[in-house]
């Protein structure tokens, strides 16, 4: 019987380890949810009702940043952005406007500094930049939801 107890544990290692592997594999295999920024930005898009606003529906449920002023991730480019993002219900524009300058505008900073001026040039390049933030802010809104942002001002130029 000693001699059978090391491989008794050994087995049972070898088990435990392949199982643990399998589960592992499995949950990265089998999750569904999109691994980039447009994937993410369009699957939660999905669960947002689009509903025709009239200008004065879009004005309540809307908020502005103006002058972002950043360096780029090349540090010869400076970015000068205005964005304006659309909330789900104006409790959720009222709590947006008291985190936005402690909350909001360092995600949207962190985002640019990481960005080189090829990534946001053209429409492109600003939907990836809207749809990352739209991921990175959704989180940290405390209730309610940002439905789309868009670009107002747009400057990129060298220092």
């Amino acid at each position: 019987m000693k001699k059978m107890l090391p491989w008794l544990i050994t087995i049972l290692l070898a088990i435990t380890l392949i199982a643990v592997v399998a589960v592992i594999l499995y949950n990265s295999l089998m999750n569904d949810e999109p691994k980039d920024a447009a994937s993410k930005a369009a699957s939660n898009a999905e669960t947002v009702q689009a509903e025709k606003l009239d200008a004065e529906e879009r004005v309540e449920v809307t908020s502005e940043i103006k002058d972002i002023k950043t360096n780029l991730a090349d540090p010869e480019y400076i970015a000068v952005l205005g964005l304006a993002f659309q909330l789900d219900e104006k409790s959720t524009k009222e709590d947006f406007d008291k985190i936005k300058d402690i909350q909001i505008k360092p995600i949207i900073i962190r985002t640019l500094s990481d960005m080189k001026p090829e990534q946001i040039n053209g429409s492109a390049g600003k939907d990836e930049l809207c749809a990352k933030l739209l991921n990175l802010i959704n989180p940290v809104l405390p209730e309610g939801k940002l439905v789309k942002i868009e670009v107002t001002d747009y400057i990129v130029t060298t220092l």
